[in-house]
């Protein structure tokens, strides 16, 4: 796991600061999460099969492309780089 050491005058305030842009962050992570799923629920709704074997499908050619299927396409991959960023936030820990 890689650190980082900051040095500051006012260390107890730098780390209450970048505590709540953090949380901020974090926040705004979930709420974007929130919303690609449902965007992704409506789609999964629509087409009556999940996003998993949806994209199994168009991978073998059996969807034709639209712009539909491009933002569902979009939605999956916005989802995913949400998690990952949410996951990397929620693994940082300050230490003394």
């Amino acid at each position: 796991m890689a650190e980082l050491k900051i040095i500051c005058e006012y260390p107890d305030s730098l780390k209450q600061f970048i505590e709540e842009a953090l949380l901020q962050r974090i926040a705004s992570l979930k709420d974007g999460i929130q919303r690609t799923e449902e965007r992704i629920n409506e789609f999964e709704s629509k087409y009556q099969m999940s996003t998993a074997e949806f994209l199994r499908r168009y991978e073998n050619d059996e969807i034709q492309e639209t712009l539909e299927i491009d933002e569902w396409i979009g939605e999956s991959l916005m989802l995913k780089g949400l998690q990952k960023d949410l996951d990397t936030l929620r693994g940082i820990k300050f230490v003394n």
